[in-house]
């Protein structure tokens, strides 16, 4: 039986004789046939008489058959019971005698179909169940990737199960054999991929398909079918083990190209799978020296990428009809381990059956940090976390919601003293700050045309020994024009820590032989950062004061954090500076006191902690 439609859709029954693909574009259509009738020759009759004049028989996805219980039919996002008569084990006995041998993994087939049948056995090893599954042909499901697939570059498909991975390696072999001709072998451990039986299904086209004894034996025929039938392709469906993985690495050092699959959504699970992780190159711990280590900025125990990768594209299948594409593994997993989210490509199909190319923006913060700006920068769309956008959330619209339950529980809780009309006029401030939403954009925020020496922006600066990522932070929240670079002589400018930098004359011989100005930094915090990112950029002349751009402090973002660094801006800005007078804060753990310490720092005031624990609190003094 043969079906044809547009690639979004549900194929819609058609004879054989007048399937006609339906969309305009011949990458994107689809054709897809399947040996419906032989699959429900199986069933008892009872149940192959309900399927027969079902209304959604053609998208079939599975029936299930459990001893003693009711027989399942499943179709997509929906299953149903097929009858009110229990299952017994007469009916699982007859439709194991219409079946192929159960191999070592209990699967099944029926002979020139497409069909996997697998069994439940319980303790004794008699079949107690049965899931029926039903295999379907599907032509032009690649249109997507069809490019990558004729760079002859090894492919890795990556999904959860049912998402579609052994239809479309199906249907490259067919591809890679027919149009493009080449020599194809493919290792079919469970005979899903060209059928039960000894004469493969038409679907794999010329390829040729070597079956395995025993599924523990597969990484062997990986390596007996390179030796003996000189393939210009290996086919794998489903590496699973050490073995294969080792396998399938011996055969792309001989020069063969590899199209596999592999259980898992995303690159990052093959990272942290200790037995397939080889797929893309391996993951090891090393240990670097105290020179690079401040180079770089990092730890001196870092993780690093073992080997070359044994695929050089992977896509992670998500959707049928939505597919990320990383054309440079490597790349991909040295990002990672960095730390850096990847930007892949986006491939869809659209309503028309046209092929969709888009990027996905790595996220500009952790995946835990939340960017809500207090006064200053306005929140980027490519800023995401935790507190997403949403329309009843408190970080609606990207501005700021009123949290009145804190507030009103500082007001209504009684102090041991008397409340001062200072206090009161404080917390005043406090809830309007709260309520307000966000500041206008400062001309602060507008960067210079030009560097300090007149140079084109944006301004490249090799740090050393300072955190690299607080670095980023700091000029992806401030949008800075400053790019990063790691090596020197690229470079406008040096940022050194400044204790680093007197004990470091090659340092000095190396910027001053290329002119390059250097620039020291006190301590790693925050401000300091941000002071020294201004000068570079002779932003502080400017004649205004810095505002304070509280993401970069706070590290969770929870709701103390965020209300302690407003109240600690609003007590310098009201009170500290204008009137001169020292402020005492609410009682804070030590953790929200330091941010407050970098706060305080920022404006160039002291501050200082006093008191037992739990009611120790921070005090500003005026300069």
């Amino acid at each position: 039986m043969t079906f044809s439609g547009n690639f979004p859709e549900q194929p819609v029954s058609h004879p054989l004789s007048s399937a006609q693909p339906v969309a305009q574009n011949a990458d994107t259509s689809l054709q897809i046939t399947d040996d419906l009738p032989q699959l429900l020759e199986i069933l008892p009759p009872e149940i192959r008489q309900h399927l027969e004049h079902h209304p959604q028989r053609d998208s079939l996805v599975e029936v299930v058959l459990d001893l003693g219980r009711r027989p399942e039919a499943r179709f997509p996002g929906v299953a149903e019971y097929l009858s009110e008569t229990l299952v017994s084990r007469n009916d699982l006995d007859y439709c194991v005698e219409r079946v192929g041998m159960f191999s070592g993994d209990n699967r099944a087939g029926i002979e020139r179909t497409l069909h996997r049948i697998s069994a439940i056995r319980n303790r004794s090893g008699e079949i107690v169940g049965l899931t029926c599954r039903v295999g379907r042909a599907v032509f032009g499901t690649i249109g997507m990737i069809r490019d990558l697939v004729e760079t002859g570059k090894s492919i890795l498909m990556l999904g959860r199960p049912g998402v579609g991975k052994t239809t479309a390696l199906r249907e490259v072999a067919r591809i890679l054999a027919d149009e493009l001709g080449k020599r194809v072998v493919i290792i079919d451990t469970s005979n899903e991929i060209a059928g039960d039986g000894d004469i493969p299904h038409p679907a794999i086209g010329r390829a040729r398909r070597m079956q395995v004894a025993r599924p523990e034996l597969q990484h062997q025929v990986m390596i007996e079918a390179v030796e003996n039938h000189m393939p210009e392709v290996i086919v794998i469906d489903e590496i699973g083990t050490e073995l294969e993985a080792m396998a399938a690495r011996t055969i792309a050092e001989r020069g063969v190209q590899l199209v596999g699959t592999a259980h898992g959504n995303r690159i990052e699970n093959l990272m942290k799978n200790p037995t397939l992780s080889d797929l893309v190159g391996g993951i090891q711990s090393v240990t670097l020296g105290d020179e690079e280590a401040r180079r770089r900025g990092s730890q001196k125990s870092v993780l690093e990428r073992k080997a070359p990768p044994t695929f050089d594209i992977a896509i992670e299948m998500l959707e049928r009809q939505k597919w990320n594409v990383h054309e440079n593994v490597s790349e991909t997993v040295d990002s990672l381990l960095r730390g850096k989210q990847p930007n892949p490509q986006v491939r869809s199909v659209d309503e028309t059956g046209r092929v969709v190319t888009a990027y996905e923006h790595p996220q500009a913060t952790p995946p835990n940090s939340r960017q809500v700006p207090f006064s200053g920068t306005p929140l980027t769309s490519g800023f995401s976390g935790r507190g997403a956008l949403s329309s009843g959330g408190w970080r609606a619209s990207g501005q700021m919601a009123p949290l009145p339950s804190r507030l009103d529980e500082w007001n209504a809780k009684p102090l041991s003293e008397p409340t001062s009309p200072e206090r009161q006029q404080f917390d005043q401030l406090l809830n309007d700050s709260f309520a307000n939403s966000l500041v206008e954009a400062d001309l602060f925020n507008a960067p210079p045309s030009t560097g300090p020496n007149g140079e084109d922006l944006p301004l490249h600066i090799y740090p050393y020994g300072i955190g690299r990522h607080q670095l980023e932070q700091v000029i992806q929240t401030l949008n800075l024009p400053i790019v990063l670079t790691k090596d020197i002589d690229s470079a406008d400018a040096v940022l050194a820590l400044r204790s680093h930098l007197k004990n470091h004359s090659k340092l000095r011989l190396l910027a001053k032989n290329r002119q390059l100005p250097i620039h020291a930094v006190k301590s790693n915090s925050m401000p300091q950062m941000v002071r020294s990112l201004r000068r570079m950029l002779h932003m502080e002349d400017l004649g205004v004061e810095e505002p304070v751009d509280l993401t970069l402090l706070y590290s969770d973002g929870d709701d103390d954090e965020i209300e302690a660094l407003e109240e600690a801006r609003l007590a310098v800005e009201q009170i500290v500076i204008p009137k001169g007078q020292p402020v005492e804060l609410l009682p804070r753990s030590a953790k929200v006191r330091k941010m407050q310490h970098e706060l305080v720092e920022h404006y160039r005031l002291k501050s200082a902690s006093f008191g037992e624990e739990p009611n120790r609190r921070l005090r500003i003094y005026p300069a």
